[in-house]
């Protein structure tokens, strides 16, 4: 009775409709969590889809599906299903590839689909060297054994393509495991180490930098591990004043040092210590980053807001900006004005990135503005996402597999009749039938 509940429990696992099944299952879901924004306040979804239906989410944990308990019991059921499935067929696949073809009955061959029988001059004994040098120059090694009337020959390829749809299987496991664990979720709520895998931003001002990046689940602080500085940010318009390009440069410091420095732009992210940062987003101020240097060479850098006075003690001069010519969000130039305290201040306009030379009593100064931004980075950390890809390297190596390739047989017997050696060759291939006959007729 043990053995038949037994039974009954692997045959349930192992079916191929339970497979099915859960495919179309989970792609259904999977389809209703891209239509429906995840992890999302309550009010939004009440906001967009009224106050019922956002109850009914929430008690079917819509809005966090992919974590949700049924959607994992899915995923784990499907696991099993392909695991069982493997192991209950795998032994079955493994005797065929090794079975020894030549205790294959002569007469059997005369009944096969893919057959020919031909006449060579010589004995059989000739016969026979003919056909195995003839298959082994085609690459098909070949075996042998005396019947008893006559020789078989036996030659097979591809016998481990059989295994495809099982590399196919593997992979499917392989990426659920890579999921797994860069999962978020599964890193906090389990390995309890928010760090080990997290998605989240940061806004960076130029000039300024953070070791932490905050959550998108819930905006908690996740610390980098180490510094990472905005050191400068571009943007580029179209002439209807819409963003056309921008790009940040970074600084990546470790105990106070540098160690990296790069710049990324939308779609060329920056990945250190398996944490990429990926360019997202800006925002424009109001201020403006001030470079400032004298004759002697000393230099003045400053983050200055419009409308206020700044002093620089070293270099005895102080300095505005007292106006603005802005196009939409983005800042053209502005009007600065600067005095060293010797005579009248000096007044004028200077282009964003451009530099002016200030003549002043006291000497000339070089004088540069640039508007300040805030660069938005996407920081992630996914440590199962080279199992990721080597999980869709070998789905991919698969699906050639199982749907390209064949395990092609051949058969040869001989047989000596009236002082003449005849040949009866047989073929089968267990896929791709049409293109092995013309290899078997060939």
């Amino acid at each position: 009775m043990a053995q038949k509940n037994s039974n009954a429990f692997i045959s349930f696992f192992a079916s191929v409709k339970l497979a099915l099944f859960l495919l179309f299952i989970l792609a259904s879901t999977s389809i209703i969590g891209t239509l429906i924004p995840q992890k999302q306040p309550f009010e939004v979804y009440v906001e967009k889809y009224g106050a019922n239906t956002a109850r009914l989410f929430e008690m079917l944990y819509i809005p966090d599906m992919y974590n949700s308990w049924w959607f994992l019991g899915l995923l784990a059921l499907f696991c099993i299903n392909l695991i069982v499935c493997s192991i209950e067929r795998i032994p079955n696949v493994w005797r065929m590839v090794k079975q020894d073809n030549l205790t294959t009955n002569p007469d059997r061959l005369s009944k096969m689909g893919l057959r020919k029988k031909i006449n060579l001059e010589g004995s059989q004994e000739e016969a026979c060297q003919k056909i195995e040098s003839h298959l082994q120059q085609k690459g098909w090694k070949t075996t042998q054994r005396d019947k008893e009337n006559g020789t078989l020959l036996f030659s097979q390829k591809g016998g481990w393509t059989r295994f495809g749809v099982y590399i196919v299987h593997t992979s499917i496991l392989v990426i659920l495991m890579g999921a797994i664990i860069g999962s978020p979720d599964i890193a906090k709520n389990i390995f309890n180490a928010p760090d080990f895998a997290f998605k989240g931003h940061i806004m960076l001002p130029e000039t300024r930098d953070s070791d932490v990046v905050f959550s998108y689940a819930n905006n908690a602080r996740i610390p980098l591990g180490f510094t990472i500085r905005c050191d400068f940010f571009n943007i580029e318009y179209y002439s209807n004043g819409m963003p056309k390009d921008y790009l940040s440069k970074l600084t990546v410091l470790e105990n106070g040092q540098e160690v990296l420095k790069t710049q990324i732009e939308v779609n060329e992210p920056l990945t250190y210590k398996g944490i990429t940062f990926y360019q997202s987003s800006y925002k424009p101020y109001n201020d403006f980053i001030i470079n400032l240097k004298n004759k002697d060479g000393l230099a003045h850098k400053s983050v200055v807001p419009a409308s206020k006075q700044v002093s620089w003690p070293e270099g005895n001069v102080q300095y505005g900006i007292i106006n603005v010519d802005s196009f939409r969000e983005a800042v053209q130039r502005v009007k600065v004005w600067f005095s060293d305290g010797e005579g009248q201040p000096s007044v004028f306009w200077i282009e964003m990135g451009r530099e002016a030379l200030v003549q002043r009593h006291s000497g000339d100064y070089t004088f540069t503005a640039k508007q300040l931004y805030e660069t938005g980075l996407q920081v992630a950390k996914d440590p199962g996402v080279w199992m990721v890809y080597l999980g869709c390297c070998l789905m991919l190596i698969g699906l050639v597999v199982a749907f390209f390739m064949s395990h092609r047989k051949i058969w040869a017997f001989v047989s000596q009749e009236e002082g003449k050696a005849y040949v009866l060759f047989a073929g089968s291939a267990n896929k791709n039938k049409l293109g092995f006959s013309k290899i078997f007729e060939a």
